[in-house]
């Protein structure tokens, strides 16, 4: 039996995975099983060799050449299949890292902290400069890409995108009359939602220049550019104060050697009475690195945090963490409906780009899809403000302002 043979025996018990080797041997491995998928791939020449000496990289490459096909199923099925057999919070997963892959992941993790300000606009550029079309093709239609908050999960991609923004903004506690700062504002949705249900003006500030073009036309096209501005410029470069802080989806480029620079500026950006909201992707176990597929064609210069490193951050700061919250199957739920409508929408990705650009990212999709349907990520939602007297002592007036933001027009 082959090393990737052996591999697949340990990983898939439940499912069946059948591999044809470019050998033209047929190889099956586990049980059919209702609630998983039966998956049959087939390797081309020299593809499982790649895998072998680079499983991070070598499985996506392999994918996105065609020299991984798959006959029977999908790329999420696959993925989908080896990751349930193995979930995160079971122990004895085979796909827990040897004794080696932690020594380099160790020595990965020192080598990939680094996100100077010169190198943050150019790693943003990377992911979201991309063709302005692609975004229509799988976002919903305020292009929020961030995790989406589904108080059912049979909700529609938009609904559960508008619940999103009136979870976070409930949280901000907004007054008539406030400032807000959104730090990564993206196509401008949040800022102008937080404009509209609360009259507040908003200021929000990118690092892509695509985004920043569509947030001001957005904002010239509702009559309200004089309330909700957009900038392209980073936060460290910001001055002035806000009443309100929002950062969605950002916190993920900041690099953990400067997440304590990050919230210093924050709480100086913030009046004595200031709040502050912060959502982020996050680890659910102890710090890691960024996976070489990512790294390298997704988000260079991104890195998930563990929730003990963002506490290592904020910590000294002088900022109460007032609120802590966990949202485990919601980024799942939404990985899901953009996977499914990247699929729907082939061949007009195919035109944009190209088939091997379509692989790549139905093979990010879906990878991030099973990391928080059965591995180690999650979105922490986390409440700051700078005096103990800011903000009701209890959470009740979390719920009650959600309620009235989804009731409102």
């Amino acid at each position: 039996m082959s090393l990737i043979d052996r591999f697949f025996a340990r990983a898939i018990k439940r499912g069946q995975l059948t591999v044809i080797h470019a050998d033209g041997k047929r190889v099956s491995f586990g049980t059919p099983d209702p609630e998983l998928p039966s998956i049959t791939i087939r390797f081309a020449k020299g593809a499982v060799g790649r895998i072998l000496r680079d499983p991070a990289t070598g499985a996506g490459e392999t994918f996105m050449d065609g020299s991984l096909a798959i006959e029977e199923g999908d790329i999420l099925g696959l993925l989908s299949l080896a990751t349930a057999n193995n979930m995160w919070e079971h122990d004895d997963s085979a796909l827990e890292a040897s004794w080696l892959g932690r020594a380099l992941t160790a020595i990965r993790f020192r080598i990939d902290r680094v996100n100077m300000t010169r190198r943050s606009k150019r790693n943003v550029a990377h992911h979201y400069d991309l063709d302005d079309r692609l975004y229509d093709l799988f976002l919903d239609r305020d292009r929020q890409y961030s995790c989406a908050y589904f108080t059912d999960p049979s909700n529609s991609l938009d609904q559960a995108q508008e619940d999103k923004k009136a979870h976070i903004v409930a949280k901000l506690a907004i007054q008539p009359g406030m400032r807000v700062l959104d730090i990564g504002c993206g196509w401008g949705g949040m800022a102008l939602y937080i404009h509209r249900k609360t009259g507040a003006e908003v200021l929000g500030v990118t690092l892509s220049e695509e985004q920043l073009k569509v947030a001001r036309r957005r904002a010239e096209e509702a009559g309200v550019a004089d309330k909700v501005k957009f900038e392209l410029i980073d936060y460290r470069n910001l001055t002035g104060t806000f009443d309100r802080i929002v950062s969605v989806g950002m916190f993920e480029h900041v690099g953990t050697l400067y997440f304590r620079a990050f919230f210093e500026k924050c709480r100086a950006l913030l009046t004595e009475e200031g709040v502050m909201l912060l959502h982020t992707i996050g680890r659910t176990d102890g710090p890691g690195v960024t996976d070489k597929f990512t790294q390298k064609y997704i988000f260079p210069g991104g890195y998930i945090p563990a929730l003990s490193e963002i506490a290592r951050g904020y910590e000294g700061v002088r900022m109460f963490c007032t609120d802590i919250e966990v949202l485990r199957l919601h980024y799942a739920y939404t990985l899901k409906e953009w996977y499914d409508r990247t699929v729907a929408a082939k061949d007009a990705l195919v035109e944009l780009y190209d088939e091997r650009f379509f692989r790549m990212w139905t093979f990010y999709l879906a990878g991030a899809y099973v990391t928080f349907q059965y591995g180690n990520m999650v979105n922490y939602q986390l409440q700051f403000a700078r005096g103990r007297h800011t903000l009701p002592i209890t959470r009740d007036y979390m719920a009650e302002a959600e309620a009235k933001l989804r009731a409102s027009a």
